[in-house]
Order: structure tokens, then C-alpha cells, then sequence
């Protein structure tokens, strides 16, 4: 048997602090620590608690060449429990599944450190909401009783700031001014499909291609990209648009056209987006939602373990973002942009894998309400009078 170390790999010295029973009931508060180590691997979806002989045993494999370990090791139940982990790979069949899983990272060329906060900031059955409301952080005086005031909304530099000369305000201005985060949509309304289409048209779509060779095409979007390379995909969870069933569908952005995709039940999707938006209630009756999953391959085939490659990509999802609001607001629409999403469930929905693919936010787009139900950051009135 041959073994080597997982590709990417942080190990993570985690401190524990408590307060010592025996100096309470001496009427002294002392504090007790403990350091336990854990590994986080990008190939792996939780963090492994790992002691300090297997931290050693870890760093004495290495993670591109394949090693021949000794009786010893191989009779050692660390490298066994490690092997078993995934943390160290074998050659054998029974290791295929995480050899498989850590080839898959390293062949779409992620940089190390943005591949383990990528893997473990993602989120799967996550009730965002309930959690806010358990610990009592639903509201700006909540988060400031517990947390204390926040750092001022402005911070200026010493020395006297020159004024700059004001401009009346024209139509664009006004459509800044009535962007406003929909948190009330009107369920019973169906989003029509030609303006659906011109959403995606203005955003999403190909304005036009670059052939450099017949495998290599370049698009161009209404929107900037790193690398001029638009790896961001479009994936649509439809609830109540007319002319289209309720399901998945992805979109082709030079075709301009929609691809059904197996979905569940239209019965569930409600329950699925809410699951998705991680207990967002209030966006989950949109009409219809934008998945933005990029397809960082696509990135990191330019940008191949790159420290920026990862942060272009969110640029990315960020621009599209900006362009899809400004749009729904010309068209009358509320909308949303989210990133508090549970991307593994999204991702298993969808058919993605995390890894080459995967959901970073979801925006979605539909008529408001008429009433307010739910409060909407909207202090200069543009929106609710």
C-alpha cells in the first residue's frame, strides 16, 4: 500500500475555555483552557479533531508523493484512524471515495486556502432565522445590547474635506433611489415571462463571443468579470411565472433559452427554497429566484491556484448581483440578493458538485405586495410611502 497526505490541508490549534468547578466553590472565578487541535481538509465537509501525534504523523507524509509505509505505521492504529478519515490517502479500494474526492479539488486548480474556507463556510440545513432568534439578534437594538454600539457608518480621515459641487437629480437617480431589498412579495400575482426574459437579457445573456480557437470562447456580458471568463451560471428556481412550470430550469446564455431540469413536486418547492434560503421566510415566496453558481473551473483554468482567483469569482456573483437589482427595479419588481444560503443543500438540488460548481448567493425577483408585513429598509420612503 502506497500513501500520501490529503492536498489541501489546515491544521487548527481551537482553545476551549471554561470556568474551574473546584475554584467556584472556593469563591474564586478562575479559567480553565484547553487546546485541541483539528484538521480542516477542502475534500472533507466537517473539521476533524486529530491529537498531536497525528498532527506529527501528518506533516511526516507528503501530499504529491506517494510513500511506502513502514510495518510500523502500517500496524499504527493513528495512520489507520487517519487513512480511515481521509486525512491520509491509500492507493487501495477501500480509499477510493476520498482519493476521489481530493483529486477533484486539486484538478479544478484551487488555491489551498480559499479551497478549506470555501469547504467549510458552506452551509446544509441551516435555520439562519431561528438561530437569530434564539440568541436574540432580530433587531438593531438587539445586536447593540449585545454586542455593544458599532464602529461609526463613517470614518473620516483628519484635515478639512473639500466640498464637492451637487447635482440635481435625474431619471437614473431615481431608479438608485428605489432600489430597496423586497422582503413582501405578492404570492398570488405570477411574474409574466417577458419580463423574466428581460432581466436575464440585461444581466445574464451573451452580448456577444470571442472565438480565440474553436475550444476557447470569451463572452460578453453587460456586467465586468475577472479575466473577461463569466463563470458564473444561472440556474432558476420558477414558482409563478406564467408560461412556465414550476421547477428548476438553467438558463443558456447565448442561446437565451431555458433547460428544464428533474425537480421535485411543485408542492415542495416553497418548502425547498425556504430550505435553501436558510428559513428566509419572507424571500422564499418570490416568483421566481437566480441561482448564481459559479463554475470555478472556469476561473481557476486561467487563474490556476491563484490567491485572487477565489475573491474574482465573488467580485463576480457581486456584479451580477447590482445589475440584476437595478434591472428589476426599472421593470417595477422588488428583489433580493442573498448569500446566507445553505449551498449544499442548493447544490444537491441542482445536481452540482461544491467543488467544479456551486452555489454562492441567490437573487430573486417578483411583484411587492401591497402591504408591508415585513419590515423593508426603505427610510427615504422611495418605495413604501
Amino acid at each position: 500500500m502506497r500513501v500520501r497526505r490529503c492536498t489541501h490541508l489546515l491544521l487548527e490549534p481551537r482553545e476551549r475555555v471554561s470556568f474551574g468547578l473546584a475554584a467556584i466553590l472556593r469563591g474564586k472565578a478562575e479559567v480553565d483552557s484547553e487546546v485541541a487541535w483539528v484538521a480542516l481538509a477542502a475534500h472533507l465537509d466537517q473539521a476533524v479533531a486529530v491529537d498531536a501525534a497525528e498532527c506529527a504523523l501528518l506533516g511526516a507524509f507528503s501530499a504529491r508523493r506517494w510513500q511506502e509505509p513502514s510495518e510500523q505505521q502500517c500496524a499504527s492504529p493513528a495512520v489507520l484512524r487517519l487513512l480511515e478519515l481521509g486525512l491520509l490517502l491509500g492507493d487501495q479500494p477501500e480509499h477510493a471515495r476520498h482519493l476521489a474526492r481530493d483529486q477533484a479539488m486539486c484538478d479544478a486548480h484551487w488555491w489551498p486556502l480559499a479551497a478549506v474556507a470555501h469547504r467549510h463556510s458552506r452551509w446544509q440545513g441551516v435555520d439562519s432565522v431561528g438561530d437569530m432568534h434564539a440568541r436574540g439578534l432580530v433587531t438593531a437594538n438587539d445586536l447593540r445590547r449585545n454586542f455593544g454600539a458599532p464602529p461609526p457608518a463613517v470614518q473620516p480621515c483628519d484635515g478639512s474635506y473639500a466640498p464637492l459641487p451637487r447635482q440635481a437629480d435625474d431619471a437614473f437617480d431615481a431608479l438608485l433611489g428605489r432600489r430597496a431589498t423586497c422582503r413582501n412579495f405578492d404570492r398570488d400575482r405570477p411574474l409574466p415571462l417577458p419580463l423574466l426574459a428581460r432581466l436575464l437579457q440585461r444581466t445574464v445573456m451573451a452580448q456577444a463571443t470571442v472565438e480565440a480557437a474553436p475550444d476557447t470562447v470569451f463572452l460578453k456580458k453587460h456586467v465586468p468579470s475577472g479575466g473577461g471568463l463569466h463563470p458564473v451560471e444561472t440556474y432558476l428556481l420558477v414558482q409563478n411565472v406564467e408560461g412556465l412550470a414550476p421547477g428548476f430550469y438553467h438558463y443558456h446564455p447565448v442561446e437565451h433559452a431555458l433547460l428544464a431540469l428533474p425537480s421535485p413536486p411543485a408542492a415542495e418547492l416553497a418548502r425547498l427554497a425556504c430550505t435553501m434560503l436558510s428559513g428566509q421566510e419572507w424571500f422564499a415566496d418570490a416568483p421566481a429566484m437566480l441561482v448564481l453558481a459559479p463554475r470555478f473551473e472556469r476561473c481557476f483554468w486561467k487563474y490556476r491556484n491563484h490567491a485572487k482567483a477565489y475573491r474574482a469569482v465573488l467580485l463576480d456573483v457581486g456584479h451580477l448581483s447590482q445589475a440584476l437589482y437595478l434591472c428589476a427595479t426599472e421593470a417595477g419588481l422588488g428583489a433580493f440578493v442573498t448569500a446566507a444560503i445553505n449551498e449544499a443543500d442548493t447544490d444537491q438540488a441542482l445536481g452540482l458538485d461544491g467543488v467544479r460548481q456551486g452555489a454562492v448567493a441567490i437573487f430573486g425577483v417578483g411583484w411587492r405586495a401591497a402591504r408591508q408585513q415585513t419590515t423593508e429598509f426603505d427610510p427615504a420612503h422611495r418605495v413604501w410611502a
